[in-house]
């Protein structure tokens, strides 16, 4: 799972999950002329709010987050997960409604026992948590401020120019290695073999710039984004994620060549947006 992947919107159903989450240890019920030590049940002491509200807001929640972190969607009975979480959401936040107009439920027609019985802080703030969640799951596809990317893509390192070689040292090849009799006192020069002559140590050719001004450079998506073969097939190869970089290799027109961590390689078609790293 991709946690860079998320969305502000689902930052946003996040926080009321833990929001709801915090509200079910709240009273259930607000009783007229109750004490302060009076023992008034949270929403776990009744079932169906257990079940229609906390649980069902809360699993809807990490249904929405769980399939925008996967990379590839997941279905169940044809739906996918993430339309199984929005329906949850909704349904956990029309059961907060019902039970906020209507606490007491069977108890209306006892006798008047329901008179004082109103919906406790829990109920209320169980309300405003289903309704805020069912507000950010439906709204995120929807809306671009919401589509934004939840955590900031790290600064990759630069790449390195075509052809560019790494710094001497140990092992690299370009480096000057003293080998077996070498004359000593010469600072600087190569070992050479026992009786030969002193050689110009060998530099490395530096390989020849590729064609054209395009240099690769990293990039990130705005929002998810397929990645389509080079082959012009209309099927995605890939989904190029928010908050993750991708190295562009080429430029064909107004699209980009991507090129993915696996090594997978495809074209951006729309590269509206992109963060240059």
């Amino acid at each position: 799972m991709n946690i860079r992947s998320l969305t502000r919107g689902d930052g946003v159903v996040i926080g009321a999950a833990v929001l709801l989450f915090i509200a079910s240890f709240l009273d259930i019920y607000s009783i007229d002329g109750a004490s302060d030590s009076a023992d008034i049940p949270s929403l776990w002491g009744s079932g169906p709010v257990v079940l229609g509200v906390v649980l069902a807001g809360i699993i809807g929640a990490a249904l929405v987050v769980v399939a925008r972190g996967l990379p590839q969607p997941r279905k169940v009975a044809g739906l996918d997960l993430g339309q199984f979480g929005v329906t949850f959401t909704v349904f956990a936040a029309w059961c907060a409604l019902g039970n906020v107009f209507d606490p007491a439920g069977a108890f209306d027609n006892d006798g008047g026992f329901s008179d004082g019985l109103g919906a406790g802080t829990g109920l209320i703030l169980a309300l405003v948590a289903t309704l805020i969640m069912a507000a950010a799951a439906v709204a995120t596809p929807l809306v671009p401020a919401l589509k934004g990317a939840l955590l900031p893509a790290p600064r990759p390192a630069a790449p390195q120019p075509y052809g560019a070689q790494p710094q001497g040292g140990y092992g690299y090849p370009g480096a000057q290695q003293p080998s077996y009799g070498g004359q000593p006192g010469q600072p600087g020069q190569p070992g050479q073999p026992y009786g030969g002559q002193p050689q110009q140590a060998q530099q490395p050719q530096p390989q020849a710039q590729p064609a054209g001004d395009f240099s690769p450079f990293w990039f990130a998506v705005p929002v998810p984004r397929p990645l389509f073969g080079e082959d012009g097939s209309p099927t995605p190869i890939a989904e190029l994620a928010p908050g993750t970089w991708y190295l562009a290799v080429e430029q064909r027109g107004s699209a980009l060549v991507a090129q993915t961590q696996d090594g997978r390689r495809g074209v951006l078609q729309d590269t509206s947006g992109i963060q240059r790293g």
